[in-house]
Order: C-alpha cells, then structure tokens, then sequence
C-alpha cells in the first residue's frame, strides 16, 4: 500500500490550468486494444507524466484529449466539463509534437504568431504578445530567423511559444525532446520545467525515458498493454513499486520469484509486517510491507542496485533486519563517479547475479578497492526490499 501524496502545482503560484479527469476510457484500432480501462484524476498546474515503453498507449491517450482521436468508451471532463463531443479547437487545449510542426517559409516571429493571426488579433497585440513568449523562452534576438537557421533545442523553445501564445489551459507534450541529443535533451528539460513554473498551467507529457519522467513530474502514470500500472510521485513509482514491470521499467533492479515462509506483524503506528521469503537464488530473505501476505503466497521480490552495500570483510551488526550474501564478483563497470557491479552469488542450489552499484563519494588515488574475481559480502536491510506482487505475474 503506498501512501498518496496530493500534488499542489510544486513551486507554482497563480495556477490558471485546468482539471482533467479520464474515467474508464477504452480505445481500439481493429482487433489490437490500445487502451483498456484507463482511469486518471490530472490536477490544475500539475506536470503530469504519462510513462511507458512503445506501444503501451500513452500516445493514443494524449491524442484522445486532444480531440484527435475519439476513445470507444469512457468520459473525458475539462474542468468538470464533457469535452469528448468538442473538436481540438475548443477544448482549451494545445499540443507540441515530437516533430515541431513548424513553418519553414516563416520568421521565428510569423510562426508564433500565427494562431494569433488566425484569430485575427489586432497587429499591436500580436507584436507585443509575440514577444513576451519570445521572451519566456529566450528567443527574441532570433525573431527574425527562419527555422533552418536554428538548432534544434531552439526550434523546440519556438514550438513552446507558439503552443503557450494561445494562452491553454493545458498544454500537452508528445515525446518533444526525443530528437534532441542527450545533453542538449537535459538543457532543454531544465528550461521546461522553468517554463512550466513560471506560467502555472496543467503540463502532460508523454515519454519512453524514465529519467525524463522522474527529474520533471509532479506525479506519474506508468502505462503497459493499455493500462495503468501505477500512479505517484517520482518518490513513490522509484521507492513503491507497485509491480515487477515497474520496478524494471523504472531504473535498474534486481527482481527474484519466492515463497512466503513466515509473517510477523511489527509494533509500528501504520499497519507493518516483517516477511520472511525462500527465495532458491538468495536463499531466506527479510522484508518488511505494510500489505499483509500469507505463508505460502508465492510473490515477486525487489532490492534496487544501490540499496546493496559491499564490502570485502564481513559486516559486524547485530540488527536482526539485515539480508546478507556472500558471492564473487563477476563483472566491475567503472564509470567514474560509481562503479556497478555483477556479483555471481553462492549459492549451490540456484546460483544468481546480483548488480549492486557504488558511488565513489570520496578521491582515491590508490585505484578501486573491489576488483574482478574479489569474494564479496552483500548487505541490506529488510527496509530496502519490496513485495511487488505475485510471483511471476510482472504485474
């Protein structure tokens, strides 16, 4: 059970985005069903990630609350209103594709202002609205440029202007830094969540990267086959997965099947029960949860990479909620500011490979003190571990 956090617009002040509630939407295209019960509470200022590898649907969603698609069943309300029988022009609602979309025959200016021209707004209003969402995304010197001659993050910030100018209500973002390298993908990401912080409307915005999703969101929707997995913040999609899909999706983790062999409740304010697992690649492993399993129950179990320590001697404790493994080391990566490891466990019966990552906190001259074909020990506390359902099932 993860506790929900209400998101209140973060750092936002003046919030002027708008609602958006999806309650039971189906979507099919011939026989493949691409959205299948699909259910979303998005609050007003929220930036609002939709997650998923290709193919899960997120896309699909995001055109059915644009108006470009209609969904086969279920309701769609802006600000409590049924916008489903609207056309995209009148649901408060403006788009940024992966592509841009811009005109290539007009100035930077001509194409952020061309919903605004469209609309027939008086010349001195357009000239002096132009120019404050050139502003916004540090763009005014360029006005007079065409598109070909402007990088590609600048072309992206052009595109967020020209979207922004219209004034929506909610502004969705379909994959917009994916053609962008990867340092420049994180400039851009910064000025975005500026941006959105600084104009307080409603954000939701499709990707495939995680680390896009966790570094920018209020709260995430994890999507596979067209359906929700999850819904949380970064905190509780990274920390509470609720399932094995999303605790591989979301960052690296080790992910084993076992069997509950013993259950004790734990004196705590919320409901909390210490579970011992059989595990044949771990052998007997403590983890703590807050749902109640049953002896018996067989259940996936998670530990993330960097919860491990490791060490060359044998930790002294004597807290009764440490897991400890002995094992070799298989495999160093060394990437400077950590260094991930593949530990070969031994274990006779089922003998698996643990990653454990390390950060390198302090200089050392001396080279690494955990090299190839060490015998290690690995450490953890019942706290870092997670049931994330059924054995097997990834869901």
């Amino acid at each position: 059970m993860i506790k929900q956090i209400q998101p209140t617009g973060g750092k936002r002040k003046g919030l002027k985005g708008s609602d958006v509630d999806i309650e039971g939407i189906f979507k099919s295209f011939g026989d493949f069903d691409v959205l299948k019960n699909v259910t979303l509470d998005i609050k007003k200022g929220e930036f609002f990630s939709l997650l998923g590898p290709s193919g899960c649907g997120k896309t699909t969603l995001l055109r059915i609350i644009a108006g470009f698609e209609n969904p086969d069943e279920g309701s769609l309300k802006i600000d409590g209103a049924n916008v489903l029988p609207f056309p995209p022009n009148r649901r408060q609602v403006n788009t940024i594709f992966q592509n841009y979309a811009l005109f290539p025959h007009l100035t930077v200016f001509e194409n952020v202002a061309f919903p605004l021209r469209i609309n027939h707004a008086h010349r001195d209003d357009v000239e002096a609205k132009v120019y404050e969402y050139l502003r916004l995304v540090q763009l005014e010197s360029h006005a007079r440029k065409k598109p070909n001659q402007l990088s590609g993050g600048q072309k992206q910030r052009v595109a967020i202007a020209r979207a922004l100018i219209r004034e929506p209500h909610v502004l969705l973002l379909d994959e917009p830094l994916s053609a962008l390298d990867a340092k420049l993908r994180q400039h851009m990401l910064i000025e975005l969540d500026e941006i959105h912080d600084k104009i307080g409307i409603t954000f939701i915005y499709v990707t495939h990267d995680q680390q896009e999703a966790l570094s920018v969101s209020d709260r995430i929707a994890v999507l596979d086959q067209g359906k929700v997995l999850q819904v949380g913040t970064p905190h509780e999609i990274y920390e509470s997965p609720a399932t094995g899909f999303v605790a591989h999706f979301i960052g690296e983790t080790n992910l084993f099947d076992g069997k509950v062999a013993r259950v004790e409740k734990i004196d705590a304010p919320e409901p909390e029960y210490m579970a011992e697992l059989d595990i044949p690649e771990l052998g007997r492993i403590k983890v703590t949860t807050d749902d109640k399993v049953k002896v018996g129950e067989k259940v996936s179990f998670t530990v993330r990479p960097e919860k491990i320590v490791i060490s060359t001697e044998r930790p002294v404790t004597k807290r009764g909620d440490i897991n400890m493994l002995q094992g070799i080391v298989d495999e160093p990566i060394y990437s400077g500011f950590q260094t991930k490891y593949y530990i070969k466990t031994r274990n006779a019966g089922a003998p698996a490979v643990i990653r454990v990552i390390k950060q390198h906190a302090r200089y050392s001259d001396e080279g690494p003190e955990i090299v190839w074909r060490d015998e290690v020990y690995l450490s953890w506390s019942a706290n870092d571990g997670y049931i994330v359902g059924t054995a097997g099932g990834g869901e």
